[in-house]
């Protein structure tokens, strides 16, 4: 087992170093290596990945015993329902990609329209095959299925660094327009230049209403593309955990724990308006932030919206914490690949955000700290690094316990064996006279049903758990909305300028499209986790 994780771990490694050579080089000398060479490679590694889906699929997974278990943590139904949003969007973007190619005839080669063929079919394929076998754990062909799953999260991780590529590329075009002439000629420029090489730039878009539905849906949906390779790379990392894993059914987890707001009443309340209020800001920013000059208070409004909810979400998680304390409920000690990467990824993703806040509070310190927009950004900084450490603590210490359900059956298990033990059996007399009470009360209406089972789950509930359901909740809105705020447009560290002008354009851009997009992914993955937390509590 060890020798075959090793050599399929030493074959995506030289995957990827092969591949981030190309991009480097497309990236310093894009007249040796070109964008079509990079799509060329890209090409081979999909058709090499589908051809071992295919076998997957057809051939690995219908032998006998080839799946005697499947790992019931792995691929949770918010985790594979993102996948097929994201990889929806993503082929509705590959689609504007190629009207807007074939709109531009004139001066593009069509032969670029067979890469975006062939990501579709590549991502249509991909999605399938994840929402129906990511819960396997196989246990025929381990070698072989190690190397393909390997390939496939290699190839992924090359897609996610070029779609990070190219986003650079076309957003420093963009900005460059906007400081430079004016809103007017951002209209005339293609935001599809960092993907179609530098023959894009003669390319215009006719003042058509074809031409701009496209050209503003590749900008809407491009985020979600990014998105779907991470999340992919999540799903076949787990799959490559549980090659040749054998589940006890000792260790099986038989309760499917459902989603139900019952229970709660704070935290959706206090979450929908943190949700409604930052729609608002959002709108009020995109709609500032477009013109040709964006406004000063926009900055103002959007920081001071973060440093209200930060500090909120804070307390809430440390409270969080300290009620886990509290519990003293049992750890699950169990062997869970997806817990682990759960923790990995929450941990790793996080570092994004943490560290374009150091690089902003470097370049606050030591130019003008005192001046008010200065301060806010200041503030926003370390409350968001506080605000990252302390949800991570309470999501992980969250995902470590031992779900609720589990500890009272376990708790009841044990005061049975101590009842069979020490109690007696009730008298004859009394459990008649119960029957009697219970054929003699009148049947209940399904409204009163409902409601005696609300008053039940919210009565029965301890405080602990009241409030944990609650915290979860509310941190499950908050991030959302601060989800929706970047993947949509609204990147403020870039626009304010501060930060630009003391490192350096091109510097800050690099360091801007590194951490925003595992910013984006981390608040995605932290809503699982939380989710994860309301569900076991």
């Amino acid at each position: 087992q060890k020798a075959g994780q090793l050599f399929s771990g030493l074959l995506a490694m030289n995957v990827v170093f092969l591949g981030s050579a190309f991009l480097s080089s497309m990236i310093f000398n894009h007249v040796a290596i070109t964008l079509a060479d990079v799509w060329i490679l890209l090409s081979i590694l999909k058709v090499l990945c589908l051809c071992w889906v295919v076998y997957y699929v057809l051939g690995t997974s219908r032998q006998p015993h080839a799946v005697l278990h499947r790992d019931t943590h792995a691929g949770p139904i918010w985790l594979r329902g993102s996948l097929l949003l994201f990889g929806a969007f993503s082929v509705l973007l590959n689609v504007f990609e190629i009207g807007y190619s074939v709109i531009h005839i004139q001066c593009k080669s069509q032969v670029q329209n067979v890469f975006p063929c062939i990501e579709i079919l590549f991502i249509t394929t991909q999605a399938v095959f994840l929402w129906h076998h990511s819960k396997d754990c196989i246990q025929v062909q381990h070698n072989l299925t190690r190397c393909g799953l390997m390939l496939t999260i290699a190839t992924n991780l090359l897609l996610w660094l070029l779609a990070v590529t190219n986003d650079s590329i076309h957003e420093e075009i963009e900005s460059q327009l906007h400081v430079l002439q004016g809103e007017d000629l951002l209209h005339k420029s293609t935001k599809l230049g960092g993907r179609k090489g530098n023959e894009t730039a003669l390319c215009t878009c006719p003042n058509t209403t074809a031409c701009k539905v496209f050209q503003k849906g590749y900008i809407l949906l491009y985020p979600f593309n990014t998105e779907f390779y991470l999340v992919c790379c999540s799903m076949l990392y787990v799959m490559w955990k549980n090659v040749g894993r054998r589940i006890s059914h000792h260790h099986a987890s038989h309760i499917k724990h459902k989603f139900k707001l019952q229970g709660v009443v704070f935290g959706p309340l206090l979450g929908a308006a943190a949700v409604m209020i930052g729609i608002c800001v959002f709108m009020m920013y995109q709609i500032q932030a477009t013109g040709s000059a964006p406004n000063r208070q926009v900055f103002v409004m959007y920081y001071s919206y973060y440093i209200v909810l930060l500090p909120l979400m804070s307390a809430a998680a440390v409270i969080g914490t300290i009620i886990h304390a509290l519990e003293k409920k049992d750890l699950d000690t169990l062997k869970n690949p997806t817990r682990s990467l759960d923790v990995i990824l929450l941990m790793g993703a996080a570092l994004g955000q943490i560290g374009m806040s150091y690089f902003s509070i470097v370049a606050i310190v030591a130019t003008n700290p005192r001046d008010l927009l200065n301060s806010l950004i200041l503030s926003y900084s370390v409350l968001l690094i506080f605000q990252h450490i302390t949800q991570n603590v309470f999501i992980i210490d969250g995902l470590h316990r031992r779900p609720f359900v589990e500890a009272v059956e376990a708790r009841r298990a044990g005061h049975a064996g101590q009842h069979a033990v020490g109690s007696e059996p009730p008298h004859e007399e009394t459990a008649t006279a119960n029957s009697k009470q219970e054929h003699t009360q009148p049947p209940l209406s399904k409204e009163e049903e409902v409601s005696l089972s609300y008053i039940h789950t919210y009565s029965h509930l301890s405080w602990k758990r009241k409030a944990l359901r609650e915290i979860s909740f509310f941190m499950v809105l908050c991030n959302i909305i601060l989800w929706i705020m970047p993947t949509f447009g609204a990147h403020p560290v870039f626009e304010n300028g501060l930060e630009k002008s003391f490192y350096g354009y091109s510097t800050w851009f690099a360091i801007v499209n590194f951490g925003l997009p595992l910013g984006v992914f981390y608040r995605m993955h932290s809503v699982g986790g939380l989710l994860e937390v309301y569900v076991t509590a």
